[in-house]
């Protein structure tokens, strides 16, 4: 029975009042079925429970098995909890992608940050990029039966031989089959392209973006991005990352087949990132070019939103009294945006001096704030007048916890810099941080 157990999913909690309590179920009972089919993981759960009536196949702490007919309102949470948030163990990558970011970290820092994930549930449930690679049939089928909607893929080229070079994975190269069926069951997707120059860009970047094209509306969108390189790339594939003229090449290229996209599909579909815009001194698209930031998460229009959020915000703001300083600590891609960018806070009597820190752990062709380390920001401001407080983009920090990737604490840089670090989750926070302190 403890085998059968250590096999099923354990209920770690149950929430007071919810149709699992009122059903008589406890934290211990081990979940075996929704009517009648087996629970592999977070999507089987929440599929399954979605229903105003349900059928659970139990098994009891003390070992009996019980069927428990239960009902609530369509989509009500069941109220069930369990040991990890996928129920499930997290699927690795098993991909050796030449421009691999993990395979570039130096030692030390965040255990957490040599964890490769190319898990198709992550991308469901917190927006990650697969790469579709570890899927047979059998779970491509699941994804399809569970109407997971929609997906974030990573392309980087939809020639086979090309893809199947570049991720160092003989089933790479089954990618456009594996997304027709995507398409062909109505689901939808967005997907990303990292471009390394010589591999994927030119004419695999133009093929790349018809087959996408092809699968249009199901596939979303498309966002380009360039290869990010860190020093640390001892006896890895040679890459190289773009000059200043293949920056305005592309995106002189990319912004005339958005504006033949506008015209024939009523969407640019394809996006660049930002930095191809910061690299080469370009002004950034305007805010509603972004099409309501549907890759948001590959840096595509990040700085607009977030100044969009801070402008929007300010219109409920009145000019202060006193006049206040603050310091703005990010990477050296950003500069000169925000710079231009917070002298809108002027008439309002709030000056924010900016402060681009040069990334010498991974190295400076690394240009992104959140990719900053707390030893960076001590060295290289030390001995600055921080006004008020340090302001740093939220994404220096781990997500739950406030440590720098470099394995600093936020509370010891604060103590090494003498002033306090607040952290800054996107453009109307900011509002609220400067007009509050």
């Amino acid at each position: 029975m403890e085998n059968m157990r250590k096999k099923q999913q354990v209920i770690s909690d149950v929430l007071p009042g919810s149709p699992a309590e009122r059903a008589g179920l406890s934290k211990g009972d081990v979940l075996l079925s929704i009517d009648g089919e087996p629970v592999i993981d977070l999507v089987d759960y929440e599929h399954l429970t979605a229903s105003d009536r349900l059928t659970l196949k139990i098994i009891k702490e003390n070992g009996s098995c019980e069927q428990i007919d239960l009902e609530k309102e369509d989509y009500e949470p069941l109220g069930l909890s369990f040991a990890t948030s996928l129920m499930d163990n997290m699927r690795t990558c098993k991909n050796h992608c030449v421009f691999c970011f993990i395979d570039q970290m130096p030692k030390g820092g965040r255990s957490s940050l040599h964890v490769k994930d190319d898990d198709w549930r992550m991308s469901f449930v917190m927006g990650n990029y697969v790469t579709l690679t570890n899927l047979d049939e059998r779970e491509l089928d699941r994804v399809i039966r569970r109407r997971v909607s929609p997906l974030y893929i990573s392309l980087h080229a939809s020639d086979p031989e090309v893809r199947r070079a570049m991720m160092k994975n003989p089933h790479a190269g089954d990618i456009l089959p594996q997304l027709k069926r995507l398409a062909d069951a109505g689901l939808q997707f967005h997907l990303q392209i990292v471009l390394c120059p010589g591999l994927n860009d030119g004419d695999v970047l133009r093929r790349s973006i018809d087959d996408m094209l092809l699968l249009y509306p199901r596939a979303r969108s498309l966002a380009v991005v360039p290869v990010g390189l860190t020093r640390h790339r001892d006896k890895l594939y040679p890459l190289r990352t773009f000059t200043r003229e293949e920056a305005e090449a592309t995106i002189d290229e990319i912004e005339a087949r958005q504006a033949e996209l506008l015209r024939e599909h009523g969407t640019r579909f394809v996006f660049l990132a930002d930095e191809w815009y910061t690299l080469c001194g370009r002004s950034l698209p305007a805010y509603d070019a972004y099409e309501g930031f549907p890759q948001i998460e590959n840096g595509v229009g990040l700085l607009r939103l977030f100044e969009g959020d801070m402008l929007e915000a300010l219109e409920e703001k009145k000019p202060l009294k006193r006049a206040k300083r603050f310091l703005v600590a990010g990477g050296t891609s950003a500069q000169a945006f925000f710079a231009e960018s917070y002298r809108q806070l002027l008439p309002y009597h709030i000056t924010l001096d900016v402060r681009a820190i040069r990334n010498r752990f991974f190295g400076e062709s690394v240009t992104v704030g959140g990719l900053i380390t707390g030893g960076d920001l001590v060295v290289q401001l030390m001995g600055e007048d921080f006004g008020r407080a340090l302001l740093i983009p939220r994404a220096m920090l781990k997500a739950d916890e406030e440590l720098f990737l470099d394995g600093m604490r936020k509370s010891e840089a604060e103590k090494k810099l003498g002033t306090r670090i607040i952290p800054v989750a996107s453009g109307d926070h900011l509002v609220e941080i400067i007009f509050s302190e």
